[in-house]
């Protein structure tokens, strides 16, 4: 049996620098330095309407493109969809690397300066070494 979608997405955000948890509104939230950057959104809550989703940050016109191109996958969600938050549907035929790529931006996008400089040099390591194995 797979995991299920927090499980999936707890571990793809608790992965990021200082990343942590916290629930607000009844459902787990993820922070850098207490900045929210992405938030869970559970089926059985009227936050997911019917299904489990997640909702990041999305770099601006970033949401508008996504959701008019995949419909199926992005949504705008309530509350922070009109500061161009997108919502992430996780629960037919997740693209995981593409959950983990829009995570990384929204962590970008939330992380202080210090923070991301600091972090920078670490990711450019990791892309490098993905890319000899390839």
């Amino acid at each position: 049996m797979p995991p299920r979608p927090l499980t999936r997405l707890r571990k793809l955000c608790l992965a990021l620098p200082e990343a942590h948890e916290v629930e607000a509104w009844g459902e787990p939230t993820f922070r850098v330095k207490n900045k929210l950057f992405a938030m869970y959104a559970d089926a059985g809550n009227h936050h997911g309407g019917g299904r489990p989703a997640v909702w990041c940050k999305a770099a601006p016109g970033n949401q508008a493109l996504m959701v008019r191109a995949v419909p199926e996958r992005y949504f705008v969600p309530p509350y922070v969809g009109p500061s161009g938050w997108v919502g992430i549907w996780l629960d037919k035929g997740v693209d995981w690397d593409d959950v983990a790529d829009l995570l990384r931006d929204s962590w970008r996008l939330t992380a202080p300066k210090k923070l991301l400089a600091a972090a920078e040099p670490r990711a450019k390591k990791l892309r490098m070494n993905a890319n000899r194995r390839e």
